[in-house]
């Protein structure tokens, strides 16, 4: 099985903390963010991981990637394509038909991505797209009906799913990915509608690292409980 990873994003966001790398390549604990994600997609079976990224960062993509159990293989952006379109880009570069895992290159999760697939093909769908549960960046304060406060709750989880920018995608979906622009906008909306996009639940770890705080953040939980950087790949 094939696996792409979104690498092209810049971090601006991250600013010095980045020390002027991919976003995808900036490091917890000493290792690239991607490169838990190949180890990770390693374990689950997958031979062949092509990174979506900027032109020019072939090589230090390939080096910093390499030696986890998996190929890689770049397919490079002479200018931005959107993330359905660096998706439909690295999709071309497969050497197999059927369904492949895609991910964002900035998440630190520790997603069931065999028992995903599973339910994926279990369900014949086009796409698959994890789902993590909202949680609220405030504390809420409680109010009885006459607006006596009642208590408070610090960052609640609020009834709503989030996409948490993990895939699975067979290949009617690959097939339907823009050009130019974002899957989330185009893509996934269409197959909703034509019920063939299911999700997968996840309430486990899902750290975005776009900001210092969420480097920070993914550094602690790291201290707390290390995320595996190696492990023997699964059965193809």
């Amino acid at each position: 099985m094939e696996a792409i990873i979104l690498a092209g994003g810049r971090a601006t966001r991250l600013g010095e903390a980045a020390r002027g790398q991919p976003k995808a390549l900036v490091p917890v604990a000493g290792h690239p963010i991607a490169a838990y994600q190949v180890a990770q997609l390693a374990r689950a079976g997958v031979r062949r991981v092509i990174v979506s990224c900027a032109a020019g960062q072939e090589d230090v993509f390939t080096e910093r990637l390499g030696g986890l159990g998996v190929e890689i293989a770049c397919a490079p952006e002479s200018e931005p394509l959107g993330r359905g379109g660096g998706l439909r880009l690295a999709a071309d570069a497969r050497e197999e038909a059927g369904p492949l895992f895609a991910l964002n290159g900035d998440e630190l999760h520790d997603v069931d991505l065999a028992a995903m697939l599973e339910a994926h093909r279990r369900r014949s769908a086009a796409a698959t797209i994890v789902v993590a549960p909202l949680v609220s960046q405030f504390g809420v304060v409680e109010l009885a009906d006459d607006d006596r406060v009642s208590g408070f709750r610090e960052a609640p989880r609020l009834p709503h799913w989030v996409n948490a920018g993990i895939y699975v995608l067979d290949d009617e979906a690959i097939a339907r990915l823009p050009e130019r622009g974002d899957h989330e906008q185009s893509t996934f909306p269409e197959l909703a509608e034509e019920r063939k996009l299911y999700a997968f639940r996840h309430e486990g770890l899902w750290i975005t690292v776009n900001t210092p705080k969420d480097l920070q953040r993914a550094e602690e939980h790291h201290a707390e409980l290390p995320v595996p950087i190696t492990g023997s790949a699964g059965p193809a």
